[in-house]
């Protein structure tokens, strides 16, 4: 009799419901699922605070912020936009001001350092070459930017920009044109000075040149929004009404 104690014991084992035979075994798998992915989101919200030089609370508070009426009007905004637009107090907002001039000031160096070294490769690989030229152009020189010349800085998407464009047009007077937000894209700018109706003639004198932005307009510190045509005056960028 005692023999067939065991077998008895695994066959009421074998006939257990699965559920209870797996249930601690999908307890243990998931709860440190939880705690991985809690620890990976907090590590990427403190590496994110230390990039906008935020501390730990003020990334959180952001994010907080985020789910409210300003992250849904405006769900693109970065971290010191929302907070200094949020600010508790002029202290804050002072705060977040100089850390955006900071940023941007950062992004801008670097925009331009990439610039120069695009303008470098381009003239070794394509001397001679025009930046870029409106469509069935033929190539033409650079014009000379000597002191006193008007640039003009536009935008995609700006109805007012091409109405400013037309109008300098008109008026004969030579300008360079500098498209913001580019992305380096030729043809974001020809497909751009085609619907503005810019003269190809005038491109290929020389008297307009277009050209990418790459950081130009916000190296100016200029106020107001685009287009904006400015000008150099004693060694001064101003903008021009």
């Amino acid at each position: 009799m005692k023999r067939h104690l065991i077998p008895i014991l695994l066959l009421a084992a074998l006939h257990l419901p699965v559920s209870a035979q797996q249930a601690p075994q999908q307890t243990s798998a998931v709860q440190p699922g939880r705690t991985s992915q809690s620890q990976i989101t907090h590590s990427q919200d403190a590496q994110l605070a230390k990039a906008w030089g935020l501390r730990n609370d003020e990334f959180a508070r952001y994010r907080e912020l985020m789910e409210g009426p300003i992250g849904t009007y405006s769900p693109n905004l970065d971290p010191l936009s929302v907070l200094g637009i949020e600010a508790r107090s002029d202290e804050e907002r002072r705060r977040y001001a100089e850390l955006q001039v900071q940023v941007e000031a950062r992004r801008v160096e670097k925009l331009l350092a990439y610039q120069r070294a695009y303008d470098e490769a381009w003239q070794r690989m394509n001397p001679g070459m025009p930046r870029v030229n409106l469509p069935d152009d033929s190539p033409s020189t650079a014009a000379a930017r000597g002191s006193g010349r008007t640039a003009v800085f536009v935008k995609d998407g700006c109805a007012t920009c091409g109405q400013v464009v037309q109008r300098l047009q008109t008026s004969g007077l030579q300008f360079d044109l500098y498209m913001v937000g580019s992305r380096q894209d030729d043809a974001r700018i020809r497909d751009w000075a085609k619907r503005a109706q810019i003269d190809p003639a005038r491109v290929r004198s020389g008297s307009i040149t277009l050209n990418h932005d790459a950081g130009r307009w916000l190296s100016l510190g200029l106020p107001g929004d685009l287009p904006a045509v400015v000008r150099e005056v004693n060694g001064q960028w101003q903008r021009q009404p």
